[in-house]
Order: C-alpha cells, then structure tokens, then sequence
C-alpha cells in the first residue's frame, strides 16, 4: 500500500460522505450528558425541535433520580407538550422508525404506545416503516432551531441513561417500573453551523417522504442560541462530513457512505485506530484490518466491544459472526498490534457498549448509529458525523490545539472504562505512545476493567450464523437470500 493514499483526505463528498459542512462549536458528550444538554437546548428551542430515532419512550426521563424521588421527575413527554402550549411558534416533529413488534415488546411496546401520550397537545409524532421488510430506520438525530444538532448512537428511551462512572449500584439506574438495568455507554456528537443545517436538511427529507409535508427552513429569531448553556465545544471550527446509509429499494438508488469511510479511515491510519461499536460482524471491515496488521509498521488497532450480546437476538445471531471475525484478527496479529477488549465495573459486571466511534490517529473522529455489521453498510438507515483535523485549512496553532483536544477526547473515553483519569492514561501514553501499552499499564488489578475478548467455540448452528450472517444481511437484494453473503 502506498503511503500517498494515506495523506490523502479521508472526507470526500460523494464518496465517503454525503456533504462536509462547517462547524464553529463541536462537543463530545459521553453517556448521560446527551440527556442533560437535549433537555437544556429543547428548553431553549424558538421555532423547531425535530427529532429523528429509532425509538422513543414518553416516559423518558431526562433528569434520572433515585427512584424514591422518581415521581417528581419530568418526563420527555411532558416537557415536550409544555414546551409547546407555551410557546404557540414552536413546532415540535417526532420522527421515529415504526419498529416491529418482537422487537418492540422488549421495551413494553414503545414506541407505538407513545403517540398517545401526546393526544390533545401540538406535538406531532409520526411512526416510519418506509424501509425494506426487516430493516429498520436507525438513524438518531435531534435538531433545535436549525441551528444545532445532536448525532450519535442515543436514544431517548428507557433504560438508556447512565453516569460515566458506570457504578454496580446505581439508584438512578431504573426503568419506570423500578426495576433496575445495567451499565450502559454511550456517545453523541453536538454541532452548530451549517453541519446542523445540513442535518436538519436530511431530517426534514426523511419527514417528507414519511408525512407527505415540506418544511420550510426555520426563520432566524434574533441572536437567540440554543446551544446548551452548561456545555463547552471541545474542538472548533471544523468541517463535518455528514455520512449516511440508505438501502437500495424501490426507486430509491440508496447510500454506502458509512462503509465507504469506514474503508478509507482504516487504509488512511498510520499509527492508531480506536473503536468502539456494539457489534463488529463485517467481513469487509475485518479483510481491512487484517491487511493492516499484516504490515510491519502497521497501526495499532484497538476494538472495545460488549462481552455478550445483551438480548436474545444480539447474542444468538450477531456473537457467533463477531467471535469468528476476532479470532481472525488475532491470526492475522503477527506484530502483536490487536486488542479486542470488554469493558466491565468495579465488581466485574459487563458494561454495554452502545457506541459508534472512532478515533484515527489524533487527526479523524467519527460518531453516530452506524455499527461495524453488515446492516449499517446497506440494509438499516444511518447518519453518522465525522471531521478529519487539517493543518493547512486550520493553521499549525489551531490545528496542535484540536489534537490535543482528540487525544484528550479518547484519554477520557479509555480512562472512564478503567476507573482511572485522562491525565494518567495521558501520562502513560506519553511513556510509551501505544494506546495498548497504556491501557495494560494502567489496568493492572487483580480484576480487570477492560477485560480483553476471548472469541469461544461456537456450535454447529454458530457456524452457520457466522457464515451466512442471518440477521445481518447487506441490503434489500440478499435480505432473504443469505446464500449470496457466504464467507
């Protein structure tokens, strides 16, 4: 491979990316503080709150408290309606992917029981199922104004906040029936600017082809910002590339844009790629690293991936895909450069992992729904946004200034899961500058907190799923013909 195609731009519109757009603020939001800044900026919101998800609970709550306290918590739903019978102007749209029902009833039927909660109100909520049989809508987009936008892997939903801690016991930690769930980490991306013009302009886009209306652009009022208060931008001034999956069905030609950039980020890397994603079940992606490691001065590659599936269908239909593509990773590992790890507690229990990120070389971040499988490339629909740092567009200063603030952004994702701070996983790259190094210094106990994945055996049936990936297929033309996706 040559070393050209490396310093070559990552983000090429058409290509790797639906639009690039600037961006004045940029802000990282790591597990609940997507519920904080949502609340805080909708509390702001003039003229439009336009959500797009693929689920939604009213109940929602986005200030969890002890559940003893629980009653006095306001709930999504009941914010929204206020929001709107105070303020007349105000338009609040509900986008969200009409889910079927075995994978609804898992979450007490949300988010078809939701529009009932907004009965009597101008909240508008609207339940999309324009996608393949057996797709899904996955897309997860919050838009104020027209003048920021949250994109990431978050929904609002029960059983979906936690605190970067990730305690065992976490009072605030519970569904409405009280019942408590586990650990859960998450990431979203904020934007201003005409990013989140350009996010609202695919939001919008998904509403007319769902509702049948157009929107029109919201009408600036004043100097009003709606960017949260209490949140500072890690990283300014950058151009994001909005990325995007569409199927291919029916007239509509559909969008590789997630696969495409995922390809180029790993072909691009020269000294580290860090991940984190719910599921790893692409052959593609994982033909990509394999080449990789294979190179004597090839990236470092670290993956953080949940142990176990946490349902059913995670563990039964995606754990035997990702196990066998781990275990070809660690063959392909001749210069000992890979790490597959699980990040648990302080008691060892498993923390999910419902992120989509990565972090190439200081230089690329990328946050947003797509997983590393089979469905994000072609089936599901998907957004994702990215920036790669560029010294001659941002200046030497500015552009030292933004590493530092993605070297800063990963030291804190890594240390979180090890109990440990950003300033000692920092220190200890410094010693050794590899991000594996580190993380093995640091996490050194007696029970480790990133626990490094040990792909098991699977059964005959295993195998097959692995093989043929059923229940991850790459687009509407194979979604009922596995035989064409055989490894």
């Amino acid at each position: 491979m040559h070393n050209d195609s490396r310093e070559a731009p990552i983000l090429d519109s058409g290509i790797t990316c639906w639009r690039l757009e600037p961006a004045q603020r940029i802000a990282f939001l790591i597990d609940g503080a997507y519920f904080s800044a949502a609340e805080a900026a909708m509390r702001k919101a003039q003229r439009s709150i336009l959500l797009v998800g693929w689920t939604f609970d009213a109940r929602t709550t986005l200030k969890p408290m002890a559940w003893q306290a629980a009653r006095r918590s306001v709930s999504i739903a009941e914010l929204l309606k206020s929001l709107s019978a105070e303020r007349p102007e105000l338009e609040i749209r509900l986008l969200i992917w009409k889910a079927a029902p075995v994978i609804s009833a898992p979450q007490a039927f949300f988010p078809q029981r939701s529009p009932r909660y907004f009965k009597n109100s101008r909240v508008r909520i609207h339940l999309d199922n324009s996608v393949p049989f057996g797709a899904s809508h996955h897309q997860k987009i919050l838009v104020i104004d027209d003048k920021i936008a949250f994109c990431g892997g978050g929904d609002f939903s029960t059983g979906r906040w936690d605190s970067p801690a990730h305690l065992d016991r976490e009072p605030r930690r519970r569904k409405p029936s009280g019942r408590p769930y586990g650990p859960r980490h998450d990431v979203m991306m904020l934007v201003d600017g005409g990013a989140a013009a350009a996010l609202r302009d695919l939001a919008a886009e998904r509403w007319l082809r769902a509702t049948g209306e157009a929107l029109d652009e919201v009408r600036s009022v004043g100097r009003d910002d709606p960017w949260p208060d209490h949140v500072r931008s890690d990283v300014t001034h950058q151009r994001i590339g909005i990325v995007r999956t569409e199927p291919r069905w029916r007239s509509r030609l559909g969008t590789r844009e997630n696969e495409a950039l995922h390809l180029r980020a790993i072909r691009a890397a020269q000294r580290s790629i860090y991940i984190e994603n719910q599921y790893f079940t692409s052959p593609l992606i994982a033909d990509a690293f394999c080449e990789r490691l294979r190179e004597a001065n090839g990236p470092e590659i670290v993956l953080v991936l949940t142990k176990q599936g946490p349902s059913y269908f995670d563990h039964a239909l995606m754990d035997p895909a990702r196990n066998a593509l781990v275990s070809q990773l660690m063959n392909a590992d001749v210069f000992n450069r890979f790490r597959a790890y699980c990040p648990q507690t302080a008691l060892g229990q498993p923390i999910v992992v419902h992120s989509k990120l990565a972090i190439v070389d200081d230089r690329f971040v990328r946050i947003g729904s797509a997983n590393l499988n089979n469905r994000s490339a072609g089936f599901d629909t998907e957004c994702d946004l990215a920036f790669e740092l560029n010294s001659e567009l941002d200046g030497a200063s500015e552009s030292d200034d933004s590493a530092r603030a993605v070297q800063s952004f990963r030291a804190t994702l890594i240390s979180h899961f090890l109990g440990s701070t950003a300033e000692k996983f920092e220190q200890a790259f410094d010693l050794s500058g590899s991000v594996i190094t580190a993380i093995e210094r640091l996490d050194s106990g007696a029970r480790r907190r990133l626990l490094p994945l040990q792909p098991t055996t699977s059964s005959i049936l295993g195998r097959v799923i692995a093989a043929y990936h059923l229940g991850d297929p790459t687009g509407a033309v194979d979604a009922w013909r596995p035989w064409r996706r055989r490894r």
